[in-house]
């Protein structure tokens, strides 16, 4: 099993094909490509490349799947005796990606993920033409 260690957003993610995670929010749309070049570390099957701080020419792809906002994060202040307090909320954004691709150096593709359709999409549409087959 291949993986990578990349980082953004400040954080460090441990990561192989067809993986999901949240990550800090990305400003591009939906569906579109990201590339992450910032690669820590490598690892194929028993070999394994260590960056120094990361491996030149090595990328990780990714496909954006959905820009999403974490639960509510609650702020209370009090000050007791005093009669004062102050109630905040916060929400942080998040991206959700799914891994794609894993190159290693010279572009060499070492994790590809399968790209599934979603179930939903496709029931619906069967609906949608029985109604029209039925008319």
């Amino acid at each position: 099993m291949s993986f990578a260690i990349i980082e953004t957003g400040g954080k460090q993610y441990k990561v192989s094909a067809s993986k999901i995670l949240e990550i800090e929010k990305l400003n591009i749309k939906v569906g579109e490509t990201v590339k992450f070049d910032n690669v820590l570390l490598l690892n194929h099957d028993k070999i394994t490349e260590v960056g120094n701080p990361k491996v030149e020419g090595a990328t990780v792809e990714a496909r954006l799947l959905d820009n999403v906002k974490d639960r509510t994060v609650l702020v209370f202040h009090k000050r007791r005796r005093k009669h004062s307090r102050k109630k905040n909320g916060h929400r942080q954004r998040h991206s959700k990606i799914q891994i794609t691709k894993i190159l290693a150096k010279g572009g060499k593709v070492i994790g590809e993920a399968k790209i599934v359709e979603k179930k939903k999409t496709v029931k619906k549409e069967e609906k949608i033409l029985k109604k029209e087959a039925k008319k």
